[in-house]
């Protein structure tokens, strides 16, 4: 599903997030920023130790913060690591909505034109799924609207699995109307 904001493509699809081709791909990562399970996990597998290296130097950081390093062998440019958790592995609507904005400032700041994000907080953090989409696609599309000039052409939300593609399907056809 696609929908155009403010002159960016916002996209929900369904694959994994390390394989995407983009300036940068987003990381649910804790306050700590270590790389463990998840979606961290798997870009420290694929992209190697060294994003984990310097996430880590940078932290920690306030839950709902944001920093930016390389990405190793990924594809991607940049690994942007959202705290969308704290230290105890827990998240509530909050910290997802400020991970989320402070991810797109970010790339943003970096004048970077296509961003990856997975759906924060729903694995370790055990946050809804459903909510969590409403949360990011509200913010996202409230972040574009209220940008002047936002660098970023393209916008996807890559989901791992079916039931996480429905609900951001889902969230992004309810900010159609």
């Amino acid at each position: 599903m696609i929908r155009q904001v403010e002159g960016t493509t916002l996209e929900v699809i369904q694959g994994d997030i390390t394989e995407c081709a983009v300036d940068a791909i987003v990381n649910a990562a804790n306050n700590h920023l270590w790389m463990g399970a998840g979606v961290a996990g798997a870009i420290k597998r694929k992209g190697g130790q060294v994003i984990e290296d310097e996430a880590v130097r940078q932290g920690p950081i306030p839950g709902g913060e944001a920093v930016v390093t390389g990405a190793g062998a990924l594809k991607a440019r940049h690994v942007i690591h959202a705290a969308a958790m704290g230290q105890d592995l827990t998240t509530d609507a909050d910290l997802i909505r400020r991970a989320t904005v402070n991810s797109l400032k970010r790339a943003t700041a970096l004048g970077l034109e296509s961003l990856a994000l997975p759906a924060l907080g729903t694995g370790v953090g055990g946050f809804s799924v459903d909510q969590a989409a409403r949360v990011m696609i509200e913010a996202t599309d409230v972040f574009l609207r209220n940008m002047a000039q936002p660098s970023l052409k393209r916008v996807m939300f890559v989901l791992f699995t079916p039931d996480a593609l429905r609900a951001f399907e889902a969230a992004l056809a309810k900010t159609m109307l």
